[in-house]
């Protein structure tokens, strides 16, 4: 038997995520510091630490791994992203946005801080994770660098989550069609998650069959995620999700469970991780047992 083909059908998803989680932890914890002026430090780092699936990092630097890539560039990917979805949760929790006051089993930073810290360490979390992707001491070639802020400006801009997210506020009590609400999550949730998976590519060098495959995967797992979410938002508990369940339905927000019904809504989430795994298997890349244990996990998750 091909001892190669065994051994990639072995992963430990969980001892994979533990060992590289750590590495962004203490990544995370010593880039943000606590020592930002008048008390931004604090709700900065009240943000970021201590709580989240990571999903983003792990993505980047699973990508990364895949492709052979410098990891030194991935782990600062890895963590720039997670700052730039730090902010936006922090941001739309808000009260002038979805006013939420529950969030990874906290209160969130509004709540705790106050609305204007909460404002200013969003700002401040999007403008660091910037920062990092822009190292001065040679570790990052600067063609990557430049890559790789364009790869998350625009995820994160008006062309991904922010602009998702301004098309969430004004559907409020609207009703939209399939097609405008899968518009709507590729940009406000599918864009980041998309764009962690060609930022952790584009800390290595690959083919253009390669980088279409990891992008059709990336957008793939990207609408998986909301899916899941909107069906865990009318099957899950508060306490399980560590955000408020059911306020989906309290706002009158459009979700795959309001148009397409429970049922259809966890079969096109099916469908959608078949579409990921199909797009791994096209990409012709050696090892890409982790990116197949995350698509997995996006779909069957609990919370």
């Amino acid at each position: 038997m091909d001892t190669r083909v065994t051994q990639l059908a072995e992963l430990d998803l969980r001892a994979w995520s533990a060992e590289r989680l750590g590495r962004v932890e203490l990544a995370l914890s010593t880039w943000v510091a606590s020592d930002a002026p008048a008390g931004l430090g604090q709700a900065m780092r009240y943000a970021v630490l201590d709580g989240g699936k990571r999903l983003r990092p792990l993505l980047v630097l699973a990508a990364a791994e895949a492709v052979g890539g410098n990891m030194q560039a991935a782990l600062r990917a890895a963590c720039a992203v997670e700052l730039i979805h730090a902010y936006s949760l922090v941001h739309d929790d808000m009260p002038c946005m979805d006013n939420d006051v529950l969030r990874r089993g906290k209160p969130t930073v509004h709540v705790q801080y106050g609305e204007a810290s909460a404002l200013l360490a969003g700002d401040a979390l999007q403008a660091l994770a910037f920062e990092l992707l822009t190292p001065d001491d040679g570790s990052v070639p600067e063609a990557m660098q430049a890559q790789l802020c364009r790869l998350l400006a625009r995820a994160a801009g008006s062309a991904g989550m922010a602009g998702g997210q301004a098309i969430d506020l004004a559907s409020v009590g609207v009703r939209l069609d399939e097609a405008q609400l899968r518009e709507m999550h590729r940009l406000k949730t599918g864009a980041l998650l998309q764009g962690s998976v060609l930022m952790g590519a584009s800390c290595g060098a690959l083919t253009t069959a390669e980088r279409d495959a990891l992008s059709t995967y990336g957008a793939a797992i990207g609408l998986a995620f909301q899916v899941v979410d909107d069906i865990l938002d009318v099957t899950a508990d508060s306490a399980t999700l560590g955000k408020t369940a059911g306020k989906d339905a309290e706002q009158d927000k459009p979700t795959y469970v309001s148009i397409l019904g429970l049922e259809r809504s966890q079969r096109y989430a099916q469908e959608l991780l078949a579409q990921a795994l199909a797009a791994l298997d096209a990409s012709g890349l050696a090892d890409t047992r982790a990116l197949r244990a995350l698509a997995d996990m996006v779909v069957n998750r609990a919370s």
